[in-house]
């Protein structure tokens, strides 16, 4: 991870057709922008890209195994993945790219995750709500982080989910929304992080996360 932000930050969207990139990349580059951030946004699956980047956004849409085996299928993307995280470099997962955070999928099968956060993610359990939960729904700020200050009173999150994860410690939970019960939507373990929600179409709650994400300097690397 680079030091303090004197010059252009780099940041990586990560490209293993796993959807919403160009509006994760707009997002960001937006929230660069409001922030006064001098940033340059790529959207990459290049290996190298990824190891020299600032700042590393990892959207996704659609089934766990899908996107894990994205992943996989893109030569060295996934080592590049864990080596820059594991060096300090600071990580956004959105929706399913935060729920490759966890442990394992359990959709369509066992798929293994990162492990960077504790946790299966597995079908929502909504008695008399509809699945998948669409819409927007408030975020239940569990404990003080970087990445959401400023979200003011009752912030709110655009979802689009029917697998959460289950079985999270509290103390990697950020933020919590209540379907049928709390659902984690905002997890952390040193300096990755992810959001159940879309940032990139939670307009201006998802441009200060955004926001706070670039000028984010965590304390600690994620460890297991």
């Amino acid at each position: 991870m680079r030091g303090p932000m004197t010059q252009s930050l780099s940041i990586a969207v990560i490209d293993y057709e796993g959807g919403n990139l160009a509006s994760a990349a707009r997002a960001a580059a937006r929230a660069a922008e409001l922030s006064g951030i001098a940033a340059t946004v790529t959207i990459t699956n290049s290996p190298s890209a990824v190891l020299e980047a600032d700042r590393i956004i990892l959207p996704g849409q659609g089934a766990f195994a899908d996107c894990a085996q994205g992943l996989d299928t893109q030569p060295g993307l996934k080592d590049a993945l864990l080596t820059a995280t594991r060096n300090g470099t600071p990580f956004l997962g959105i929706c399913v790219g935060m729920q490759l955070m966890a442990e394992r999928g359990l959709e369509h099968g066992v798929t293994p995750g990162f492990g960077w956060i504790k946790g299966d993610i597995a079908p929502m359990e909504a008695p008399g709500l509809r699945l998948p939960q669409m819409g927007w729904n408030e975020l239940n700020l569990t404990q003080p982080h970087p990445l959401t200050e400023g979200l003011g009173t009752a912030p709110h999150g655009y979802f689009v989910h029917s697998y959460a994860l289950q079985g999270a410690v509290p103390e990697t939970l950020i933020a919590t929304t209540d379907y049928g019960g709390a659902v984690p939507a905002f997890v952390c373990n040193g300096n990755v992080a992810g959001t159940q929600f879309h940032v990139e179409k939670s307009q201006t709650v998802g441009l200060r996360i955004l926001a706070n994400f670039l000028a984010w300097q965590p304390e600690t690397r994620w460890a297991v």
